[in-house]
Order: C-alpha cells, then sequence, then structure tokens
C-alpha cells in the first residue's frame, strides 16, 4: 500500500469544493473505481446504457469502457477503470489506474469526480481502497453496492457514522436493481452535503491498511451478514474434487451442443434474408461488373460469413451468464489442480477461457497475472484456444462431411461432439505447450494462487445484452472491413487479367495464379488451389477463409454455387483433406492482430516470430500427419 498524505487541507479543498461537477465549460469526466466483483461494471451499464465504447489506453494492453451520461442538460464523460485491490503498481491494472487518477496518462484527462464502488457485504476487505483513493484529494462517492444483498442476509452499515469517518459522502445502492441512482446524480450536479474533512494516516502496508479498514467499518457499526446458504451449498457440488470437473464438462457439452442445434434455425433465417437480398440486388444493378462486384464478390464474402452471427453469440451468452454468476471464478479454482501439473495457476485459466471468444482480450487479461514467467506463459498458448473466429470455420466443414447423427440422445450429436473434440485438442496443445515452456526456457518456482470467490448472482438481462451488443458491434465491423475488404481484393484478383472483355475462370485469373503457385507446398495436406487461396487471405482473420471460398465459388458460377457452399466445398476437399483442414485451423496463427498484440505485450518481435513459426509448423506437420494416415487407413 502506497504511503498516503497527512495533509488534511489538501483533502478538504477537493472534498469541500462547492463548484458542481457537471458544472463549466466542456465534458466532466468521471471514474468509476473499485476491487473486483463489486458491481462496477454493473453500475457503469446503468449509467450509460448502449452509450458506450471500448478502447486502449495508449502505450499499454488494458482495455477500458468510457461512456456519456446525460445529467442536467450536460453530458459528463464516464470511464470504467480496472478492478484493483490497491493502487500500488504491482500490475498493469494498477499502474494504468494510478496513472489515469493522477492525471498522468496520455491522452486521458484526470477525472474531476470519483465514484468508488464497494462491495457492501464485503465491506472489511474492499474498505481498504478507500484510504489511498480518498487521499487524492479528488470529489469522491463512496457507493456501498449490493445493498439489497446486504439486508437480505442481515447486514447493517450506518452510512452516516461511516461518511464521517471518511469524510467523504457516503450512500447504498444496488447497481443490479437500479437502487440509489438519483444520490449519485446529486452527487455530480453537486447538491449532496459533504462531510467535514478528515485526516488520513500513512499506510505503507497491507496489515496496516487491513487495520485501518477494520476500525472503520466498526466505527460505522458495519456488521457482517450472514454467508448465503446457497453459495455454501453450491461450492459443496462445484468445487467437489470428483462432481466439480463433473460439471464443468456437462455445461460445455450444454454449450456445444447448443451451438449447432439452437443456432441452426437462426442461421437459415440470416441465410435467407443474405440469399433474397442478394437477388434483389442483382436485379436493380444495371451493370453485369457491378452485379459480380457487389452479389458475387461482396455480398457473397461478407454474407457467408455473417450467417455465423448466431453461433457466436450463443456462445458469449454463455460465457456472460458463466462469468456473471460467478461460477467463472469456481471454474478457476477447479482448474488449478490441472494447470498445477504444466506449472501455470488457476489465475491463467479465465484469460484461457476468455481467448474462446478472442486471443486480444485473452492476452490483454494476462495483466492480473503477478508471475512474469507465468503471464508470458500464459501469452504464448492463448492463440492454441478455440477462438469466436474458427468457429464459421469449423461449423463449416463439419456440416459439409458429418450429417447430424445423435450420440447421447438430444444431449450430444456428431457434429457437436467434433466440435467438443476441436476445442479440446486446442486445449491439449495449449497445455503440451505450458508444459515444454516451464519444464525449459520458462522455468521457475510456482506461485501461490489466491483468487476471492464471490457470492453466486443472477446475471441481469441488461449486462448480458449489452455483451452481445458489443460482441455483434465488434463482429459485423470486422465483417464490414476486413472481410469487406479482403472480398474485393479477392475479386478483382479473380476477375483479372480480363479475356475478351470477360472474367477470366478461375483458374486462370491472377487469384488462381496465386493458389496454383502454393498448391505444391499444400497438396501433402489434401489441400488444392482454392484451398491455398484461403490460407492467405485467412491471415488477415481466421474466418475470412470461409467468405474467400464463398466468393470464389460465387464467381466461379455454375452448378456448384447453386447447391451450397458445403457442396462447393466437397469438391475441394476430400474427407481426411477435410479434417486436416480443421487440424490446420486448430493450431495455426491465422491472425496478423494477435502477432501485433503478442509483440505490443512482450516489448518485442522476438516472441511473436517464436510464436507464429511454432505454431504454423505444429499445424502443418500435424494436419500432413492426420491427412496420410487417414488415407493409409482407407478413410
Amino acid at each position: 500500500m502506497q504511503e498516503l498524505p497527512t495533509n488534511p487541507s489538501a483533502n478538504a479543498h477537493a472534498v469541500m469544493s462547492p463548484e458542481p461537477i457537471a458544472g463549466g465549460p466542456g465534458h466532466r469526466v468521471v471514474a468509476l473505481i473499485g476491487p473486483p466483483n463489486c458491481g462496477k461494471s454493473t453500475l457503469f451499464n446503468r449509467l450509460t446504457g448502449l452509450n458506450q465504447k471500448v478502447a486502449n489506453y495508449p502505450g499499454v494492453t488494458v482495455d477500458y469502457h468510457t461512456g456519456q451520461m446525460l445529467l442536467n442538460s450536460r453530458k459528463l464523460d464516464l470511464i470504467d477503470l480496472p478492478g484493483v485491490y490497491s493502487l500500488t503498481p504491482r500490475s498493469e491494472d494498477e499502474q494504468v489506474t494510478r496513472d489515469v487518477l493522477h492525471g498522468t496518462m496520455p491522452g486521458i484527462a484526470k477525472p474531476d469526480a470519483i465514484l468508488l464502488i464497494l462491495d457492501a457485504t464485503n465491506l472489511g476487505r474492499h474498505l481498504m481502497l478507500a484510504a489511498p483513493v480518498l487521499s487524492m484529494g479528488i470529489p469522491t462517492l463512496v457507493l456501498l453496492n449490493m445493498a439489497d444483498d446486504l439486508r437480505k442476509r442481515g447486514g447493517v452499515v450506518d452510512t452516516d457514522k461511516l461518511a464521517d469517518q471518511l469524510g467523504a459522502p457516503v450512500a447504498l445502492i444496488s447497481a443490479a436493481r437500479g437502487e440509489g441512482l438519483e444520490t449519485i446524480r446529486a452527487f455530480l450536479a453537486g447538491t449532496v452535503a459533504v462531510p467535514r474533512p478528515v485526516e488520513l494516516p500513512i499506510l505503507q502496508n497491507v496489515p496496516a491498511c487491513r487495520q485501518w479498514a477494520g476500525k472503520m467499518s466498526n466505527a460505522a457499526g458495519y456488521q457482517s451478514p450472514a454467508p448465503p446458504i446457497w453459495t455454501q451449498r453450491l461450492d459443496g457440488l462445484f468445487l467437489h474434487p470428483l462432481l466439480g470437473p463433473l460439471i464443468f464438462l456437462t455445461v460445455m457439452l450444454l454449450v456445444f451442443q447448443s451451438i449447432f442445434v439452437a443456432a441452426q434455425p437462426l442461421m437459415d433465417g440470416v441465410e435467407a434474408l443474405i440469399g433474397t437480398s442478394g437477388d434483389w440486388l442483382r436485379a436493380v444493378l444495371p451493370s453485369p461488373w457491378l452485379q459480380s462486384l457487389i452479389v458475387d464478390g461482396i455480398w457473397s464474402g461478407v454474407g457467408s460469413v455473417v450467417v455465423f452471427l448466431p453461433q457466436i453469440l450463443i456462445l458469449f451468452t454463455f460465457i456472460g451468464v458463466l462469468e456473471d454468476s460467478g461460477y467463472l471464478a469456481r471454474a478457476a479454482v477447479i482448474s488449478d489442480r490441472t494447470m498445477a501439473k504444466v506449472g501455470l495457476q488457476g489465475k491463467s485459466f479465465i484469460p484461457l477461457l476468455s481467448a474462446y471468444a478472442c486471443a486480444i482480450p485473452a492476452i490483454m487479461a494476462t495483466r492480473t497475472i503477478e508471475s512474469k514467467r507465468d503471464r508470458l506463459a500464459t501469452i504464448l498458448i492463448a492463440p492454441f484456444m478455440t477462438c469466436s473466429a474458427r468457429l464459421p470455420v469449423y461449423a463449416l466443414i463439419i456440416a459439409a462431411f458429418l450429417p447430424e447423427r445423435q450420440l447421447l440422445g438430444p444431449f450430444l450429436g456428431v457434429r457437436a461432439a467434433t466440435l467438443l473434440g476441436l476445442y479440446l485438442l486446442g486445449f491439449a496443445a495449449a497445455v503440451a505447450t505450458a508444459f515444454v515452456l516451464q519444464s525449459s526456457v520458462l522455468k521457475a518456482r510456482r506461485q501461490p494462487f489466491v483468487m476471492e470467490l464471490p457470492p453466486y448472482r443472477w446475471p441481469t438481462l441488461q449486462s448480458i445484452g449489452l455483451r452481445l451488443m458489443d460482441r455483434s458491434r465488434i463482429f459485423l465491423t470486422r465483417a464490414g472491413t476486413v472481410i469487406l475488404a479482403v472480398s474485393i481484393v479477392l475479386w478483382a484478383l479473380a476477375s483479372l487479367p480480363l479475356q475478351d472483355g470477360q472474367a477470366p475462370p478461375i483458374e486462370e485469373s491472377l487469384a488462381g495464379t496465386v493458389g496454383r503457385t502454393i498448391e505444391p507446398i499444400i497438396k501433402p495436406l489434401g489441400f488444392d488451389w482454392r484451398i491455398g487461396i484461403g490460407l492467405i487471405t485467412s491471415l488477415a482473420a481466421r474466418e475470412v477463409i470461409v467468405g474467400t471460398l464463398g466468393t470464389i465459388y460465387g464467381i466461379e458460377g455454375g452448378d456448384e454455387n447453386s447447391v451450397g457452399l458445403q457442396e462447393a466445398l466437397r469438391q475441394s476437399l476430400d474427407f481426411p483433406g477435410a479434417v486436416a483442414l480443421l487440424v490446420f485451423f486448430a493450431f495455426a496463427m491465422q491472425c496478423f492482430s494477435t502477432v501485433a498484440v503478442v509483440k505490443r505485450e512482450t516489448g518485442g518481435w522476438k516472441h511473436p516470430i517464436y510464436q507464429f513459426v511454432y505454431m504454423t509448423g505444429l499445424a502443418y506437420s500435424s494436419a500432413f500427419a492426420v491427412n496420410h494416415l487417414l488415407r493409409w487407413w482407407g478413410v
């Protein structure tokens, strides 16, 4: 814990400032700060609604949310800072939070006010953050969140007494239920009474911090709530050495089965909409060249990827529910036993699990790992986890080559089992790589694993809805930029050079020339030149290969395209080649954005180059082995 100033006059000037927070020219900045699992992001969502965006702090990989709220016809800029327990810069989270509050973060204005959110049911621990925040001399409102839970479980706190002890206004709220928001608006409008200033002590270490927090809570008449009965009962199941892993595996089976079964009607609807709109565009566009560019190039390329949006949203719905309910923290505890065998710790589990959505935020999430070697190992293995960009590729190939049959009745089908196997394959590669790293170049003594387990809570529809809206925006933006650009470039390559004023056959085009040039390299894997083009374009983003194949077959026309992309894919691959392609995508690092983030996170090109070469070599050799083994077995 950092040393705190003892000058009460400096504190008094800031806390007692009569100037309304929302007054003055321009927008005022309000920072939200609090420990992890305090409900800070829920409150941020309540105050900003959909008027928010995600960005990165300059020069670091920590992401943050900013949003706006309207107060008395004025706009306030809200910034959701990372969850921290202190302002001592031991991790990147704590460093950027400290820099933002001190006004030393480039491009980020120093906050005019602070909303300090603490868990009212865990006040003895969370109050430790109040001293360093209040000592900074910025007008601060202390919000004791989860007041409904505190009352329900018999807890008591006197907010007036606590305000007198802290020298800052204190309010009980429930961000999940929307209770107490009027106090926040009143504070930001400058109409909340501020207690007298107090002299804060110098706190140099954690045990002093804890004693101070205990003294403050006792003076406020704080009575800890009774432990939630359901949390104890559920932990008896979820943290059981045998039942815990089995329950986790059951949940994962449900997720993968839902990705195929529940998403199929929605995907059919999106596909029909894309087809109908494509026919309409073809009818209204006057020029055959415009028809080819817009419909066959752009619409087919982008549309063939957008159709997988329902599957991706179902995956994110499950991840959001598991995270907001508090279950993911338990899964990290369960996985710590497995992680220990490969030299990692349970804190690596949550970044690796978030990599199932995207490796980029997963790599950013490693900043919570104190051990530099564990953090680097987690960064290097995160791209092995099956991200959502792989999902369209997997879904296309599985649907094209595997008929749906039941394995465990309605609970698990062949396609869902295959998808689960691919997820496990990526996880196995990550674990094996971590074992090699931690037993060789990154060998070090194992760090102790400590994690606060939040109580179980019902996820809110608003939180899940905002998460899905954010993910949809990211996915559609990617489809409208990267995939759109690749589709246009591919259309141009497939349409040139002109032959008698017409587009050439696809195999004689520039795209076909590129594909046939690399075909000797990929032919041992069971791939033809069309797949080769897709492998090149997918370096921009993995899912681009789906749009690439859609564009190629759409330009080629004829009966192949009329029977759909799945049937067209069977023209390029046989079964061993299809399995080899799945294995290749399970291991290959087909994402330049991830390479760039690893470079920025590790501070140079050495690690991302090694990572790219290693993953590509593993993908090629594994696909080669699978292709030839299946052919040798006569599959």
